[in-house]
């Protein structure tokens, strides 16, 4: 099946107002070159709050799932046949606050939500004072046009992670992300560590991976755009801006997934009565027992 996968690329202000409808635009916009999925960056109707450190008030920004913003969007998903996903600052029943993703079918229904599992800490990234870590545990969404697991931001870098998707049987992974840098730090960045990491996890696991990020300035942090997509076979199929807002919209084949998983068959060959380290923490002693690996 061939379907057309888009991905929001889009800079905030600190109007949500504006930002949502700027979103719905690109919706629009991506309709009408025939898009079937979308995905929005990692709280991208929102200014990016983590940059700055301990600021209660931007709580404010959180609302629960289903609310206002996902039941906006349920609206225009229905009213375009289109899969959206997107991510916002959810409340929790408990007074706890997620980076979490929304799954919205073509015909508006809301299929579920993905929650950030591994929180990040660096320099504009303050994530464990506003994040919960989630604990929502990978689901994939059985969408009208296909298999989408969701992968936000930083779980997207563990391996761990996509693994889990693929095998719970993504045939697309979705990556809404926030990465950031001036040039200098951009060129090694992205062509060193970002996109060799969708790139790896595209072919290890035979998925489509389509990773969608922020563009623009913001006080002190300036996101560098570059929204990709990546076939089964690891390549590069399609790539936005640096500095844009665009909507990049790219075919697939989701039959390239058989075809990439028969020659690279890593699913088929896996051994899991192999990797009990897996499951340990860092430093752990595991002591190898042959009586209890299968040869």
């Amino acid at each position: 099946m061939k379907i057309k996968l888009a991905m929001g690329q889009i800079s905030a202000t600190d109007d949500r107002k504006m930002n949502v409808d700027k979103g719905i635009q690109m919706m629009e916009d991506a309709a009408k070159d025939g898009a079937n999925v979308i995905c929005f960056p990692e709280v991208g109707f929102d200014k990016f709050f983590p940059q700055h450190r301990a600021q209660s008030h931007s709580f404010d920004l959180a609302e629960p799932i289903p609310g206002p913003m996902v039941e906006t969007f349920q609206e225009k998903a229905k009213e375009l046949n289109m899969v959206t996903i997107f991510s916002l600052l959810e409340e929790g029943m408990k007074g706890e606050y997620y980076d979490s993703a929304v799954c919205i079918d073509a015909d508006g229904t809301l299929l579920g939500t993905t929650r950030m599992t591994h929180t990040y800490e660096h320099e504009n990234y303050n994530e464990k004072f506003y994040y919960s870590p989630g604990n929502t545990l990978y689901p994939v969404y059985k969408t009208k046009f296909g298999n989408i697991g969701i992968a936000i931001c930083q779980d997207s870098w563990f391996p761990e992670v996509m693994r889990a998707l693929a095998l719970r049987g993504a045939e697309i992974i979705v990556v809404p992300t926030a990465e950031s840098g001036e040039d200098d730090f951009y060129e090694w960045y992205f062509d060193t560590l970002t996109a060799i990491q969708g790139k790896s996890a595209a072919v290890a696991n035979g998925v489509f991976v389509g990773v969608a990020n922020r563009t623009g300035r913001e006080d002190d942090m300036r996101f560098f755009g570059s929204s990709y997509v990546t076939s089964p076979y690891g390549q590069i199929i399609d790539q936005a801006s640096k500095d844009n807002d665009e909507v990049l919209v790219t075919e697939i084949d989701l039959n390239d997934i058989r075809e990439a998983r028969r020659l690279w068959p890593l699913l088929r060959d896996r051994r899991p009565d192999t990797y009990d380290i897996l499951t340990k923490q860092w430093g752990s002693e595991v002591k190898y027992d042959p009586n209890k690996v299968n040869i």
